[in-house]
């Protein structure tokens, strides 16, 4: 099957906790906990059949712009989150601790 990330829909399940995309019926996805603003990213899981596609990063992505959006700090638990943010600068910014206002 080709796979168009451009027309991959990821939505977040608050219910679970997770973000999420459906390819042929399986699960892609980023599981979190919250703690306060801060959002800790503990697993992404892609179904070995959609591995090595870009299926990860666009998961991941879509969480990291959430976290922006709500201005949350984000905790790379899971070692790929980690890699995708030292990958992509433009979120280093999300691990750093806020600051007290």
């Amino acid at each position: 099957m080709d796979l168009n990330l451009e027309n991959l829909e990821v939505t977040h399940n608050e219910k679970e906790n997770r973000f999420e995309a459906w390819i042929d019926g399986q699960l892609a996805k980023l599981d979190y906990t919250m703690d306060g603003s801060t959002i800790i990213m503990t697993h992404v899981g892609v179904h070995p059949d959609h591995r090595g596609r870009g299926v990860a990063g666009k998961v991941t992505q879509a969480a990291l712009e959430y976290a922006k959006e709500k201005s949350l700090r984000v905790i790379p638990m899971c070692p790929y989150v980690g890699a995708y943010v030292r990958r992509n600068p433009q979120y280093m910014g999300l691990t750093k601790p806020h600051k007290e206002e």
